[in-house]
């Protein structure tokens, strides 16, 4: 039975049934990564054998149909580590890399459901920026291969939307899993602080960076994150059936920036695609204060100086961008301007607000992909400043450790994808995902990029 351009709990079902079997389904979508890869330099490492190794061996396991992921072609990002292999942070400015002894708590819990790792995406250096590119290689938006998937985890989103792998892991600091979602025409979920084990192999970014699945599909979705959190399945077409309280918001969190036209109308669909389901829909001011966006771009410095210590980088082999970056890290951290103060007021506001709301609505960025192209040659303030108006929306929510989402609303006027932003409470992952499904049968999305023809088949 071929199962390409199935869904993950479609495969799954299959290889539980009998229908198919784990190593039948990894060899197909090996096959066509090793056909389609060249087009998008999606991955880094591409486990042909071990992969099919580990799926004969899921065969002969008993208790297969206990498994929600059973037989599932997965892509894990270049930050988290995989048993036997190397993790490189996407950097070169180590003299040499030692393969992992063990897996990533989270690796260990995708394998453990059944997943078969099939390949290691590719990430920019350190995970920092919000273009895709290293000296290497440039990674490619399946949609418009001029355009950026989005960083840091748009190696994984290339993947999953040129539909060389269902489903794949990812991690966001900044937003970066939103980010090459919402570029990608994915959906994802950034988890609240402590849904799902962190530590992204070098630190967990001062608590803003969280491990997620990218997906095609809601269900998808759920089921990678229920396995990534360690609790049963929910269904996400329930939880939603009440009416909510929606608040929608096109104001960026920096001042002077705003969506586009089209990213607005994103924002307008949703809401009105919710009125229809029955939620009251209202526009919101969210608190945005002006040392919350100061908080988070001194973070985003200070990380970039740890974890270049963490792996042991020699400065002088680091890419000039991130060099910078790393160079104003050490600062930052050497003035003691890390500090939980800011953060402790903004998430005081934020309880204000969700108090009167249930679900936020914002973008997530304010215009269409950036360019694919050798960022890393340009200059540091060339880099930031880009990220910074690209993407303003979705940083805010790692500072205040709220889960978030990036949902499919449709396509641009450009025909790129469309995506909104959804926000809630601590704890309301469960009502984040019921909320997207139904904006899934109510708005449904094309489920792989328009310029990738292998996608025409279904499973």
């Amino acid at each position: 039975m071929g199962v390409f351009g199935s869904t993950a709990s479609e495969i799954s079902e299959a290889v539980r049934s009998g229908r198919s079997s784990a190593e039948a389904v990894v060899r197909e979508h090996l096959d066509v990564i090793r056909t389609e890869d060249s087009r998008w330099n999606a991955f880094r490492v591409i486990r042909a054998d071990a992969a099919l190794t580990e799926a004969r061996a899921l065969d002969a396991t008993v208790g297969l149909r206990d498994l929600p992921l059973a037989g599932v072609p997965i892509a894990i990002k270049d930050n988290v580590a995989v048993s036997g292999e190397v993790t490189t942070y996407g950097s070169a400015a180590v003299a040499s890399w030692t393969a992992a002894s063990s897996d990533h708590p989270i690796v260990a819990r995708l394998r453990a459901a059944g997943a078969i790792v099939v390949g290691i995406t590719r990430v920019p250096e350190l995970c920092l920026f919000a273009c895709h590119d290293a000296p290497d290689a440039v990674t490619r938006n399946p949609w418009d291969p001029t355009r950026t998937p989005g960083g840091s985890s748009g190696g994984s989103a290339a993947a999953v939307a040129a539909g060389m792998v269902p489903i794949a892991h990812g991690a966001d600091g900044l937003g970066s899993l939103r980010i090459p979602a919402a570029c990608c025409g994915l959906v994802t979920l950034k988890p609240g602080l402590g849904t799902v084990p962190a530590g992204l192999g070098v630190g967990d970014w001062y608590g803003m960076a969280e491990n997620g699945i990218l997906a095609t599909t809601v269900q998808d979705l759920t089921v990678g994150h229920a396995v990534l959190a360690g609790i049963p399945v929910p269904d996400p077409s329930k939880g939603a059936s009440e009416a909510l309280r929606i608040g929608t918001s096109v104001r960026s969190p920096l001042a002077g920036i705003w969506a586009d036209a089209d990213c607005r109308s994103g924002v307008d669909r949703a809401a009105a695609a919710l009125a229809v389901l029955g939620h009251r829909v209202s526009p919101v001011r969210v608190p945005y204060p002006t040392s919350a966006a100061v908080t988070v771009v001194v973070r985003w410095y200070a990380v970039a100086a740890a974890d270049a210590a963490a792996i042991g980088a020699d400065p002088s082999r680091l890419q000039p961008r991130t060099r910078r970056h790393v160079q104003l890290g050490r600062l930052a951290t050497r003035l003691g301007l890390v500090r939980p103060g800011p953060v402790k007021a903004f998430e005081h506001r934020l309880r204000g607000l969700f108090q009167d709301v249930d679900v936020l609505i914002t973008p997530v960025l304010t215009g269409a992909p950036l360019p694919a192209a050798d960022w890393h040659r340009r200059g540091w303030l060339a880099n930031v400043t880009a990220a910074s108006r690209f993407a303003p929306y979705p940083a805010v929510w790692n500072l205040a450790g709220y889960p978030a989402m990036s949902v499919p609303v449709g396509t641009r006027s450009d025909g790129l994808p469309l995506a909104v932003q959804m926000v809630g409470a601590p704890g309301s992952e469960a009502r984040l995902l019921a909320v997207a499904a139904a904006l899934e049968g109510e708005m449904p999305w094309q489920r792989h990029a328009a310029t990738q023809p292998l996608q025409r088949s279904s499973g």
